[in-house]
C-alpha cells in the first residue's frame, strides 16, 4: 500500500476512479498503462518527463507500459489548451520529428519492457466506413462542451472539424491497445475521459485515468513548451541544461524537485514558501543541487560536475566558455538579424528581433541593437545570444 500511495500521490493531480484503481493494483493484476505523445516537435523536454516518470513507476511495479507515438494524430493537431488552430503537420514532418523520441523516452523508460506503438498502424488502413461508424457514436454538442472550444466559439474563432475528431481518435487508441489505465497532463483530461467513452461505445471496460500536473518553463508562467521557447530539452548539452535550471524562478524549485526527481519529500520541505518564510534560505545552493541532480539523471555524474564548474567559471568568475564553437560564413557586411540567423543560434528572425529589443544579443561582448557587422577575415566575431549561447564567426 505504501508503493500505491506513492504511485497515486506524489506528482498526481487526479485519479478516476481511484478506489477501483487501488483495488486493481492490490489484486496483483498486470495492468496495461497507456501514454500517448504526438511528435509535434523534434525533441522531448523536461515537461514530458513528468508523465514518462509516472509511467516508469507503473512499469517498476510490474505493469505493462504502452507508449503510443501519435504519428497519425500529430497530423491533425491536439486542440487542448489552444486558443487557435494548431498548424497541421504533414506525415513527413511527423516522421522527421519522431526520430529522437524513442531514444529520449529511453532516458526514463525501460524500453526493453515497453510496448511501443504508432497509431498510424491502425489508422492507415481505416476507411470511410470506420470514420462514419466512430463519429456516429458521439455528438457535436458533447465534443464542443470542452472549455477551449467554448472560449474560441465565444470569441468568434473557428474550430475545425479535424479538431473535433482529435479527441475521438485519441480515445480510439485506447480501444486498439486495450488500455487499463491512461496517463496524461491535466490539460489532457477531456481527451483521457473521451478514451473511457470510446471504450464504452465499443463494449470494453473503461480505463482508469491518472492526470499529472503541468510544469511551468523557464519564465515561471507558461507551461514548458518548445513553441514558447521556455523549455529544457532532454538532449541539450549538459552545460546548457545546467545553466537553464539555474535560471528558473526560486518558487518553482519545490515543484521541480517533486516532479522531476526522486528526492525524498521530507528532505525538500525547506523549499516550500511557508517553511523558509522569515528564515535563512539559500536558493542558489538549492538550485545548484537541483541542476546537478537533473543533469546527472540525463547525462551522468561526471558531465554534471563538469557542467557545474563551467557555470561557476562563466557566471561567478566572468570567464568565457572554453568550448565555444566556430563557424565559417562569407566575408562582408551583415545586419545583426542576418548574422544571428546565419549562426544558427536562434531559429526565427522574429525571435532574433525580440532578443535585440531586450539587449539579449552581444557582439564581441557588447550589447548591440540594429547596427551592421563587418566580417573581413582579419579576426573572428564573438557572437553571444542570451547568457549561454556563444559562437565565433569566421
Amino acid at each position: 500500500m505504501d508503493k500505491i500511495d506513492e504511485l497515486l500521490g506524489r506528482g498526481v493531480e487526479e485519479v478516476i476512479e481511484r478506489p477501483h484503481l487501488i483495488q486493481r493494483l492490490q489484486s496483483g493484476q498486470i495492468l496495461r498503462v497507456k501514454l500517448g505523445i504526438d511528435p509535434t516537435a523534434k525533441d522531448l523536454h523536461l515537461g514530458h518527463t513528468v508523465v514518462l516518470r509516472k509511467l516508469r513507476q507503473f512499469q517498476d511495479l510490474g505493469h505493462k507500459a504502452v507508449l503510443i507515438i501519435g504519428d497519425f494524430t500529430a497530423t491533425i493537431g491536439d486542440p487542448s489548451g489552444r486558443s487557435e488552430q494548431r498548424p497541421v503537420l504533414t506525415p513527413a514532418q511527423a516522421k522527421a520529428n519522431m526520430k529522437n523520441y524513442l531514444k529520449e523516452a529511453g532516458k526514463v523508460l525501460d524500453l526493453k519492457k515497453t510496448e511501443v506503438r504508432h497509431n498510424s498502424e491502425w489508422y492507415k488502413d481505416k476507411g470511410l466506413p470506420f470514420l462514419m461508424d466512430i463519429t456516429s457514436k458521439f455528438t457535436v454538442a458533447r465534443i464542443t462542451e470542452r472549455d477551449d472550444f467554448q472560449k474560441r466559439i465565444k470569441d468568434g474563432r473557428d474550430v475545425s472539424m479535424l479538431e473535433i475528431l482529435y479527441p475521438i481518435l485519441q480515445g480510439y487508441d485506447s480501444v486498439e491497445v486495450r488500455a487499463d489505465v491512461e496517463i496524461g497532463g491535466t490539460d489532457q483530461k477531456f481527451n483521457l475521459l473521451m478514451g473511457r467513452k470510446v471504450q464504452r461505445r465499443y463494449n470494453l471496460p473503461e480505463q482508469e485515468v491518472v492526470t499529472v500536473p503541468l510544469i511551468e518553463g523557464l519564465d515561471g508562467v507558461k507551461k514548458m513548451s518548445k513553441s514558447t521557447g521556455n523549455y529544457i530539452g532532454l538532449s541539450e548539452p549538459p552545460k546548457d541544461m545546467f545553466g537553464k535550471l539555474m535560471s528558473i524562478p526560486d518558487d518553482l524549485m519545490y515543484k521541480y524537485f517533486c516532479l522531476l526527481t526522486d528526492e525524498p519529500l521530507e528532505e525538500i520541505q525547506e523549499l516550500l514558501p511557508a517553511k523558509h518564510f522569515g528564515m535563512p534560505f539559500n536558493p542558489k545552493a538549492w538550485k545548484e543541487k537541483l541542476a546537478l541532480k537533473i543533469v546527472s539523471m540525463y547525462h551522468g555524474d561526471k558531465k554534471a560536475v563538469a557542467a557545474k564548474q563551467a557555470f561557476i567559471n562563466q557566471f561567478s568568475k566572468g570567464e568565457l566558455p572554453t568550448d565555444i564553437p566556430t563557424k565559417k560564413i562569407g566575408a562582408g557586411e551583415y545586419s545583426v538579424v542576418d548574422l544571428v540567423a546565419l549562426s544558427g543560434l536562434v531559429e526565427s528572425k522574429s525571435e532574433i528581433r525580440r532578443l535585440l529589443g531586450q539587449k539579449g544579443i552581444k557582439i564581441n561582448q557588447k550589447a548591440v541593437d540594429q547596427e551592421k557587422v563587418k566580417l573581413d577575415g582579419k579576426a573572428p566575431v564573438l557572437l553571444q545570444v542570451g547568457k549561454r549561447k556563444f559562437i565565433r564567426l569566421i
